[in-house]
């Protein structure tokens, strides 16, 4: 069986929308180059990615115009299969897509996807869908790259009340700049 995870940039008050101002993930520098080789550990792992409409068409925007990408995004986005989760889209124009319509089914949608064949689901970005998962308790994995700023506003992953007492700390890593990765499994 297939899990589902669920890996953000995240500030140390919880905060992942990216305003442009605290993570630049084609940023040139050591750390960049650090995360970008655990990045694509990960991501060889794995082989969907769950995401939401905004954040599809924002990735589908710039990543595949992407040329000379060091991070290893582009490639990985352009051979993993997408599933993007959508009420209203009828033609994702993304090679290697599917439009799950969500909603009231998604949880029973995203068991069919785990029940299949493969490896690794993993989401990042999709604040809403991320904790639609969550609330729905359909993730196994938290990968956490918390960076050392306090934004004070913004979208947090982790909604008032949300208990995440059934996951333990699996590793924690600290990177050359002070990004620390936190991965929690349920």
């Amino acid at each position: 069986m297939r899990r589902l995870v669920i890996t953000e940039n995240i500030s140390l008050d919880g905060v992942i929308e990216n305003d442009g101002s605290w993570f630049d993930p084609t940023k040139d520098s050591r750390q960049q180059r650090e995360l970008a080789e655990v990045t694509r550990k990960h991501a060889a792992a794995s082989d969907g990615f769950p995401v939401g409409r905004t954040t599809f068409e924002q990735m589908r925007g710039f990543w595949p115009t992407q040329v000379d990408d060091q991070t290893g995004v582009t490639d990985h986005l352009n051979q993993v299969q997408k599933y993007v989760v959508s009420a209203s889209m009828d033609d994702p124009r993304w090679e290697g897509t599917s439009i799950l319509r969500g909603g009231e089914g998604l949880g029973a949608q995203i068991d069919e996807l785990k029940a299949e064949d493969g490896t690794d689901i993993v989401l990042t970005g999709s604040i809403a869908l991320a904790q639609s998962l969550l609330r729905l308790r359909m993730v196994e994995e938290l990968r956490l790259f918390v960076y050392p700023v306090i934004l004070g506003k913004g979208r947090r992953l982790f909604p008032d009340g949300t208990d995440m007492r059934d996951f333990q700390l699996a590793e924690s890593r600290a990177f050359s700049e002070g990004v620390v990765l936190l991965r929690y499994t349920r």
